[in-house]
């Protein structure tokens, strides 16, 4: 059974920094396309960042674009979303996402097969 827990969310001022990480268990991430989302309450499901299989490509959605970097260490089993200058309106659950076989890391939600439960960042102004 394939489990990512997400960890290295919580409250920080803005223009702090976070680093979250995502585990893997139960698969390698090795050959799998990785993401990272984010919920609001009250918004729709977003696209933060993906990163491919491989590790040479990524995307970001355009309100992290400059600020946030998604990197994967996959003798770790490990992808990680160093979150930085952060406003109170990146304030959300943040979930990792693993897409199997190849993945590219895209920034469709319906391309993954496996969710983590999520982790909270909270931005104080």
């Amino acid at each position: 059974q394939v489990q990512l827990v997400e960890s290295g969310g919580g409250l920080v001022q803005a223009g702090g920094s976070l680093r979250l990480s995502c585990a893997a268990s139960g698969r390698t991430v090795s050959g799998s396309g990785m993401g990272w989302f984010r919920q609001a309450p009250g918004k729709e499901r977003e696209f933060v960042a993906g990163i491919n299989w491989s590790g040479d490509s990524r995307s970001y959605g355009d309100s992290v674009k400059g600020r946030f970097i998604i990197s994967r260490d996959d003798a770790k089993n490990t992808v990680y979303l160093q979150m930085n200058s952060l406003k109170p309106e990146d304030t959300a659950v943040y979930y990792c996402a693993l897409d199997q076989d190849w993945g590219m890391g895209d920034s469709r939600p319906i391309l993954y097969d496996y969710w983590g439960q999520g982790t909270q960042v909270t931005v104080s102004s």
